[in-house]
């Protein structure tokens, strides 16, 4: 039956159904007295429904139009239902297939029960438009799964693989942004704003699963996310995958930089000008800005309360700003993704109609009609409006001066932008700016025909139709906005003169107090922000050479570089300003590379690891300065490699919170400083590894295997078999690896090994694998035992390495 069982009683149905119902409500925080001792001895907690309702959200949306007014009613009911839960299956996990299976064949069955008690058809199924059955959806809310008895069996088989790496929880429309960047197996790929990092885990299978099958990818993925705390989480998410093609950086969107490496100064510090890359550019940008997130209002039904108009337009600014920053670190040629999880057109059409306008022919918004026919998708909005404290206004000559702080002229569908009239000061008899009646007549925006007490709508030109809504009662889901934009040519050169209060815009979120001068209206149209303060003191006496694929960086004044010095940390003494050392980023230890020949000949020499096959030089770097001291050693892909000698180059620009995969691990314990390598195998490095090892290796029968992952220790003379008690005294004390075999002799190591991590002590052998990581393979052998013979694996596709996504290199 499995834990938990699969039949219930009608009490244990009756119960589930009314958790159901009641999976949105929340204690009230103080208990009602009706003044009778019944009350005040019981004084149970009782509890009130979230509210799910807000006139603001409502009068907003139906005058946006973003549905039909015959689909308001069902918009609004799902919008009030708990979004049902979503996961991942990861497609180079060597438990792949056998999850598919098992939802396919158990859970969709064992769960059909419940699902037609609740009111559903089904309780999971495939997304109809995830490619391979990879992504599946829940008829089931999150907190439903993970408070009702009778989905236990299905909670602890959702929680077990989550923690091991074989699915992801990731909500369906999150997914779907990935999907539409086509990334290939060599892309260096950026994600802006990655956490909490189940996106950046979606574009490195994809980059992995198109690689050569035994070859790492060319390519790399750099995760960056501006919060500090977010960031860990970011890589917590993403060490599951456990990939040596990945950075994660923690850096403004807006700010980050592009690493550029200057010829004159390089040559000067002697830096060889042949690097494979003098600077930082991606072949695809994942721009998932920061938003008023009302598409999760069924994840997180608090936002109800919270929402106003005021939150959109309050981050429109910064939503630009990162936007024309992703774009500027694009290679001509390449695509970038904006998204949000806002139906707010202020956030979405509004945005990407003003990189169009700002960037001109160079980019265009890719028409994407034809790519996963069954995701239903509405066509992006060519008319909105835009709502202040104010009221209602239909297009920016509407606006009242006083209110033009706020409520910007990139948030109308025509953009057009009244900087010269708003300079004339002059009135006419009605009070209004003169200049400002005739707009339209002056312009050939398209306008909805009006009557005389109705504003006329602006109508957009551009062909906004190309972008994706996602609307929650078309498919069960969230809300979620796409474009998809293809860099043709670079970015052109703007004319206005750069505001040396950076991003003053976008840090306020409340600025409608703010009169509208000269200065504020080219704070709205600024440039792309310049490149990070480092990166401009590495660069202040070049000549900002023309590059085929980023446009040049712009000119700053000697008062403005003094400026961000100072905030870089960097000095300024004599005029010359000095390149940060290592470790200049405070609180993040630096990145070095291991170049201690002692240390990387000793673990060649004890794991009989050829070089030629598998390089270590070059390829291993720790956090930490002293290598004597160096509890842990990562190991990066090529790519990362070359990213970090050009960091190095510049100034180590970019602020690196993690790097790599971690392969070896110095032994803390005391039989560490008897062995002739203090540094074991990570079971995180091990399937990356596990081809080239040569020595320390012990292949073992599945009925001592399972022993060890039963008792994580065992004696050599407890082994079921008194051979393998021998072979092993014979290895080297310290790190060693087992690997599940059918008889005792070697094996070819493919997908389909199953390996483990272990120590050999004097008299003993111990398992270096979490406790996860022992129970999934456990319970996938107990699921396998019916189909074997004498315990034989019989080419199992089970391995260890299913929750660090084998990679064999």
């Amino acid at each position: 039956m499995g834990r938990g069982g699969r039949h219930r009683g009608r009490s244990q149905r009756k119960d589930f159904k009314e958790s159901r119902e009641n999976v949105w409500k929340r204690p009230k925080s103080d208990a009602s007295v009706d003044g009778s001792d019944n009350a005040v001895l019981e004084q149970k907690p009782t509890w009130e429904p979230i509210v799910t309702v807000n006139p603001n959200f409502e009068e907003y949306y139906k005058e946006q139009g973003v549905v039909k007014i015959e689909e308001w009613d069902l918009f609004m009911e799902i919008l009030r239902k708990p979004l049902p839960a979503a996961f991942r299956v990861n497609s180079n996990g060597q438990f792949c297939d056998e999850i598919i299976s098992i939802l396919e064949n158990d859970f969709m069955k064992s769960l059909q029960a419940e699902a037609i008690e609740g009111g559903e058809l089904e309780a999971i199924k495939p997304l109809p438009w995830y490619p391979k059955n990879l992504a599946w959806h829940s008829n089931f809310s999150r907190k439903e799964i993970r408070k009702n008895q009778t989905l236990e069996r299905f909670h602890e088989f959702l929680k077990l693989e989550n923690e091991v790496g074989n699915i992801t929880r990731q909500e369906a429309v999150s997914m779907v942004p990935p999907l539409f960047l086509d990334v290939h197996p060599d892309h260096f790929v950026l994600d802006m704003c990655a956490a909490p990092g189940s996106k950046t885990f979606q574009l490195l299978e994809i980059i992995h699963e198109a690689s050569e099958p035994g070859s790492l990818p060319n390519g790399l993925v750099v995760a960056n996310d501006v919060d500090f705390k977010r960031s860990n989480l970011l890589i917590h998410q993403t060490k599951r995958m456990c990939t040596s093609n990945l950075i994660v950086t923690n850096h403004e969107g807006q700010q980050f930089p592009g690493c550029r490496l200057n010829k004159s100064r390089a040559s000067e510090k002697g830096i060889s000008e042949n690097m494979p890359i003098n600077q930082l550019a991606f072949d695809r940008v994942l721009c998932d800005v920061p938003c008023s997130g009302d598409g999760t209002l069924r994840k997180a039904p608090d936002i109800w309360r919270k929402w106003n108009s005021g939150m959109g337009n309050g981050l429109h600014s910064l939503q630009i700003i990162l936007a024309m920053r992703g774009l500027s670190l694009l290679k001509v040629g390449g695509k970038m993704i904006y998204s949000t999880c806002s139906m707010n057109p202020v956030e979405d059409e509004a945005v990407v109609a003003e990189i169009l306008r700002r960037c001109g022919d160079s980019v265009e918004l890719l028409d994407v009609s034809d790519k996963l026919p069954e995701l239903i998708r509405r066509p992006g909005l060519k008319k909105w409006k835009v709502r202040d404290k104010g009221g209602w206004f239909t297009s920016y000559k509407d606006v009242p001066q006083n209110r033009r702080g706020g409520v910007l002229v990139s948030m109308f569908p025509s953009g057009k932008n009244l900087k010269d009239s708003s300079e004339t000061t002059e009135k006419n008899e009605n009070g209004d700016v003169k200049g400002c009646e005739d707009e339209h007549k002056e312009t050939d925006i398209p306008v909805v025909d009006a009557t005389p007490d109705e504003q006329a709508e602006e109508v957009s030109d551009l062909p906004l139709e190309r972008c994706m809504r996602i609307m929650p009662h078309d498919q069960n889901t969230g809300a979620f906005f796409i474009a998809v934009l293809q860099k043709n040519s670079p970015l052109p050169e703007f004319q206005e003169k750069p505001n040396t209060k950076r991003n003053s815009t976008a840090k306020s979120t409340d600025s409608t107090e703010k009169s509208l001068s000269k200065e504020s209206v080219v704070t709205v149209d600024a440039a792309v922000p310049d490149e990070s303060a480092v990166e401009k003191v590495i660069e202040a006496d070049s000549n900002n050479e023309k590059d085929d694929s980023l446009e040049p960086e712009k000119k700053i004044t000697e008062e403005e570089s003094i400026t961000e010095d100072k905030e870089a940390n960097s000095s300024n003494a004599g005029g010359k300003r000095k390149v940060p050392m290592q470790g200049k980023w405070k609180g993040f230890d630096p990145v070095v590379f291991v170049k201690d020949e002692t240390v990387i000949n000793g673990i060649k020499e004890f794991y009989g690891i050829k070089d030629e096959s598998f390089p270590l030089h070059g390829h291993l770097v720790a956090r930490n300065n002293d290598t004597s001291s160096v509890k842990r050693i990562y190991y990066v892909s090529k790519s990362v490699k070359e990213v970090l000698q050009l960091n190095f180059a510049v100034g180590q620009q970019l602020k690196i919170a993690s790097v790599g995969l971690k392969m070896f691990e110095r032994q803390s314990a005391k039989e560490g400083s008897s062995t002739l390598c203090p540094f074991r195998i990570s079971s995180e490095g091990l399937p990356v590894i596990l081809p080239y090892i040569t020595k320390q290796v012990l292949y073992t029968p599945m009925a001592d295997f399972k022993l060890l992952l039963q008792d994580k220790s065992i004696k050599f003379l407890d082994f079921a078999n008194p051979q393998l008690a021998q072979k092993a005294t014979d290895l080297v004390m310290g790190s060693c690896v087992v690997i599940l075999s059918d008889g005792e002799e070697p094996v070819k190591v493919d997908a389909s090994t199953i390996a483990i991590s272990c120590w050999r002590g004097k008299a003993s052998l111990a398992v270096m694998a979490t406790a996860a990581d022992c129970q999934e393979l456990l319970e996938r052998f107990a699921e396998k035992t019916p189909k074997t013979e004498g315990g034989s694996v019989n080419g199992s596709n089970v391995d260890l390495g299913g929750p660090q996504a084998m990679e064999t290199a």
